[in-house]
């Protein structure tokens, strides 16, 4: 059985690839949790693979040239602590905008149940358990 951390990885070089989620990589009732994000004014919570696909669409409709980059992952027990980097131009705005986040995932048997969304690294570290 592969290691969490690859399972997660791979899920990042999919969309790195595609723009789509790995589907056989997320449980049923699977949750894209915003709630920790502060300041997320959408939905906190979207639902299942289609709901987590109506987050992805809407979010990169708001961008131009648009990209993600995985730096780092950390396991921590079921769990994996992603540290990313998104940069691209808003359409909005036309204004550029590179931003830092972490995604905590949790897996269980092979198959990611839940990602939580983090503005702020460090506490997503923390909560994770992992010391830098």
């Amino acid at each position: 059985m592969a290691r969490n951390v690859d399972i997660v990885r791979s899920g990042y070089e999919h969309f790195a690839a595609t723009g789509d989620i790995r589907v056989d990589i997320v449980a049923p009732g699977f949750v894209w949790d915003m709630s920790q994000f502060r300041g997320w004014p959408e939905e906190q919570m979207y639902e299942e693979l289609e709901g987590t696909r109506e987050f992805l669409r809407a979010w990169a409709q708001s961008w131009d040239d648009w990209e993600v980059e995985l730096e780092s992952l950390h396991e921590a027990g079921e769990q994996v602590l992603a540290l990313v980097r998104q940069r691209g131009r808003s359409k909005a705005t036309g204004l550029p905008v590179e931003m830092s986040f972490a995604q905590l995932w949790t897996l269980r048997d092979g198959r990611e149940t839940r990602m939580v969304m983090y503005a702020d690294r460090v506490e997503a570290m923390r909560i994770a358990g992992i010391r830098r």
